[in-house]
């Protein structure tokens, strides 16, 4: 499904190369020619038998059209549309599929919309790159849609009838995954502050080696064992346990990267949502570093410029707790909103009110794709009266023994929910002991908080905990963004 650049939401000027890759193989020095429309682009298939030619932009969205591939022999794809593709990246609350979301049963009888497209990615784990997958787009249907990514369908519908285009949306998400599985394995280990991880990696798999080779012995033995057993009618041993399950897992550096997202670099793309971070919360500080080193790595690897790259932000997880305590999981939500600051074209869908603390997978999908199509539609396509973003932490001033907090993009200003009172703030003095704050909203917007226990407050903190109890929003019906004023080290600040 290429995709076309030039839309209704988007100037006409855009800096993106409006191009679409199309790639195979072939013979070595066998003559390709590629024809979609009116156009046709020709090219000679190298040494190594791979080709590619470049599409020119499509300057109406829809279709069907056909894609013919002639060389020695003839391919046609017919019902081929052109629209806008969006990667739908991450772990398993990305790979959630709909049968197992809130009324999943209402979401799938409505499924029938025959120009969105959807393909899933195999989980293949390797450090060989793979060029291609074994998969094929599908016409979305109520069929079709169930195993699918939730939130990659959820959002992509939102998009599809707000645009009144096509839409096609790739589903690679693995499971479980982290994040330096993800990026190409000789690029982590030449970034300066990630080569710690990588060479831990490194001590790993020498052990591992070693662990496989005598895994072959092992399994030798037991073949003979079990045949023995067969012979003389007794039960076999039990069969001996491959440690090799590490080496094609999804969490050894580049593994993912190579065997899931290499086959689809280069592709058409308007943009890729994310969802993860669940398995890089004990190394929250590390992925300060290491999340926007992907998000820039992809990028420079697609050959698409800065396209518009939006995450989900962990949700609320885990026991409530009376007192303020240190979070993994809190240090991981700061690591994601601070990527922001570091890189263009990105955006953070906050979630700290709709997770489960009994289940890491929420089963609200519906709010979590509204909110990044939200970012998709305000930023991206520009369309009018959107607002996707939640309100964020500015600056604090202490005044006597309050400190004042300022906002950017409290829309309309606050509406606390439930309650008219403000719930999840804590302050700490010099001891920087936290304890539970009271807080009201000033007539200019700014929050003012405070505690009769702390008489001299150096630092506030909101939402600071695996599940927090908070309930601020703003009038737009955002949730106020996880934050704290103070940079004291975390308990992830030395893990590698």
């Amino acid at each position: 499904m290429p995709r076309r650049i030039q839309n209704p939401f988007l100037p006409t000027d855009s800096a993106e190369d409006p191009r679409n890759k199309v790639w195979g193989k072939a013979d070595p020095g066998e003559a390709v020619t590629v024809t979609l429309g009116g156009q046709t682009h020709s090219t000679t298939a190298a040494a190594d038998g791979s080709w590619h030619v470049f599409l020119d932009p499509v300057q109406e969205y829809g279709g069907p059209h056909t894609l013919t591939v002639k060389g020695k022999n003839t391919v046609a794809f017919d019902d081929v549309l052109i629209g806008e593709v969006w990667v739908c990246a991450g772990q398993s609350n990305m790979q959630w599929s709909l049968d197992q979301v809130n009324d999943s049963d209402l979401e799938k009888v409505a499924a029938k919309f025959p120009n969105i497209r959807l393909v899933s990615v195999p989980q293949v784990g390797t450090q060989e790159p793979q060029w291609n997958f074994n998969g094929k787009w599908q016409v979305c249907s109520p069929e079709t849609v169930s195993g699918f990514s939730a939130v990659g369908y959820l959002f992509g519908k939102q998009l599809h009838h707000t645009l009144g285009v096509p839409v096609g949306l790739i589903n690679n998400a693995w499971g479980g995954s982290a994040a330096e599985a993800w990026v190409k394995r000789e690029k982590l280990a030449a970034n300066e502050k990630l080569k710690p991880l990588h060479d831990r990696w490194v001590k790993m798999e020498e052990g591992l080696a070693a662990a496989a080779a005598e895994f072959e012995t092992k399994l030798a033995d037991w073949k003979a064992a079990a045949e023995k057993a067969k012979a003389e009618g007794q039960p076999a041993p039990n069969q001996p346990i491959n440690p090799d399950g590490q080496m094609r897992g999804n969490a050894r550096p580049g593994n993912i990267h190579s065997g899931v997202l290499t086959p689809s670099i280069g592709y058409g793309i308007k943009g890729a949502i994310w969802y993860q971070g669940e398995s890089n919360a004990g190394r929250a500080y590390q992925y300060r570093e290491l999340f926007p080193f992907m998000i820039k790595s992809w990028r420079e690897e697609w050959g698409l410029g800065e396209f518009p790259f939006y995450w989900v932000q962990l949700a609320d997880f885990g026991g409530e707790k009376a007192a303020p305590a240190e979070s993994n999981w809190a240090e991981l939500r700061e690591a994601q909103t601070m990527t922001m600051t570091v890189l263009p074209n990105t955006g953070e869908a906050v979630i700290i009110d709709i997770g489960e603390g009994k289940d890491i997978h929420p089963k609200n999908k519906q709010d979590v794709a509204r909110r990044l199509a939200r970012w998709a539609l305000a930023e991206t396509y520009k369309v009018p009266g959107i607002t996707a973003r939640s309100p964020l932490y500015k600056s604090m001033e202490k005044q006597g023994s309050k400190i004042v907090l300022s906002f950017d993009h409290a829309t309309g200003g606050w509406r606390p929910f439930d309650v008219a009172e403000l719930i999840g703030f804590t302050i700490a003095g010099a001891d920087r002991k936290f304890v539970v704050a009271k807080a009201v909203v000033l007539g200019d917007g700014r929050i003012e908080v405070w505690s009769e226990t702390v008489g001299d407050p150096v630092a506030v903190r909101y939402a600071w905990a695996d599940n927090p109890v908070c309930n601020m929003y703003s009038a737009a019906g955002l949730p106020l963004t996880p934050f704290r004023t103070d940079d004291l080290p975390g308990m992830t600040s030395e893990a590698n």
